[in-house]
């Protein structure tokens, strides 16, 4: 069976000719659709008796909805927050560590998922265990042997975000669930460009930020939290996430500590945003209709590609079969030059240092064009 590649996208994107926008791991460019439904809920704030507040709430369930069928799972278990740190703090808050026991995180891990769990630490006489980042890049491995009966959180991405190497969180899971210790996944560099599978996995919570691969607004994340963990105590307490009380607002108000049912309870407060909601479910209607694994083939030859000239140059590359498609990093012995980023950007190509190398993240909008200015400017560049 042929694998579906996705051809032509270019033009659902405002990317002039000239622009190689290899820098997805750090933002996606909006949508046209997107921008549009942008423009669309402005509209109804400059004159907002236009707005119609039973819509945003039909938006509401079908982002949660399309959330959960690119992971697996229900749109009761998906809630809606600002950022991927504030679904970290809503696990770390709904989850016990008790003193001595310990929570492990990765060498170089993304910042927002090591200092709440520093914090939690901290505050419960716990021990944070850093997995070193190995030398044979099997992660899957090394995280195994950093798992023990002392371990009461790991709080672990599907991938590496500096470089895209991939850890195997099934097994994972598997290894924690033996040992009685939860799973917390930051799963913003793979939600949205790579299958995932909620059953396989069974994390206790998952966190996105949507800005990146799922092509959102700045300012929305998702968290997916188990059935579990859906009587927890949210960071905040609002009309949105007691029911009851927003309803009452009419008449007679009504203080009802019940709260909404499944992770909705997690809402961040002003979840009925007219201009985010609009552009998030645009932009999630889109990635579904591309489908990840759809994604991933179509990528899959782009980043080839770009590995194989980079080794003719005499670059490193990320290790080869612990990858993933949609993100891949370039070193050499020497540290990159001065000024590297805007001398590729003067050339018409986008990209970031991330960890003493760079890092490349291309999306269906790249063209073989893109890829050939991207090899031109990098024997320019750093040769």
């Amino acid at each position: 069976m042929s694998k579906t590649m996705l051809t032509g996208q270019r033009p659902l994107f405002d990317i002039p000719p000239g622009v190689a926008w290899f820098n997805c791991a750090s933002r996606t460019p909006l949508l046209k659709a997107t921008q549009a439904a942008g423009h669309a809920g402005i509209a109804s704030r400059v004159q907002p008796w236009t707005m119609d507040s039973t819509a945003l709430h039909d938006q509401a369930e079908h982002i949660r909805a399309l959330v959960a069928g690119l992971i697996g799972t229900r749109a009761d278990d998906i809630a809606i927050q600002p950022s991927a740190s504030y679904g970290l703090a809503t696990a770390a808050a709904n989850l016990t560590v008790a003193r001595g026991q310990t929570i492990v995180l990765l060498e170089d891990q993304f910042p927002s998922n090591v200092f709440v769990w520093m914090q939690k630490a901290k505050a419960t006489g716990a021990r944070v265990v850093t997995v070193p980042r190995p030398d044979d890049a099997d992660w899957t491995a090394a995280v195994l042997d950093h798992l023990d009966g002392d371990t009461a959180i790991a709080a672990l991405p599907p991938c590496h975000w500096i470089d895209g190497t991939r850890i195997d969180l099934e097994a994972v899971g598997a290894r924690c669930r033996d040992l009685g210790a939860a799973l917390v996944i930051d799963a913003t560099q793979w939600v949205g460009a790579a299958p995932f599978d909620i059953a396989r996995v069974r994390p206790d919570f998952l966190v996105v930020a949507a800005y990146k691969w799922l092509f959102c607004p700045h300012g929305m994340s998702f968290l997916y939290a188990a059935a579990a963990h859906q009587q927890g105590a949210p960071l905040e307490h609002h009309d949105y996430n007691h029911p009851a009380t927003g309803a009452s607002i009419e008449g007679a108000l009504v203080y009802d500590p019940d709260m909404s049912l499944g992770a909705r309870r997690y809402d961040v407060g002003q979840t009925y945003n007219p201009v985010m909601l609009p552009m998030a479910e645009a932009a999630l209607a889109q990635v579904a209709g591309w489908t990840p694994e759809a994604i991933q083939n179509t990528l899959t030859p782009i980043t080839d590609t770009v590995i194989a000239a980079a080794r003719d140059m005499g670059y490193s590359t990320s290790p080869l079969g612990r990858g993933v498609a949609h993100i891949t990093s370039l070193g050499k012995d020497s540290p990159p030059p001065g000024g590297m980023i805007a001398a590729l950007a003067d050339r018409g190509v986008h990209a970031s240092l991330r960890g003493g190398r760079l890092r490349l993240a291309p999306h269906v909008h790249i063209t073989e064009e893109d890829v050939e200015r991207l090899i031109a400017a990098l024997r320019d560049v750093w040769p």
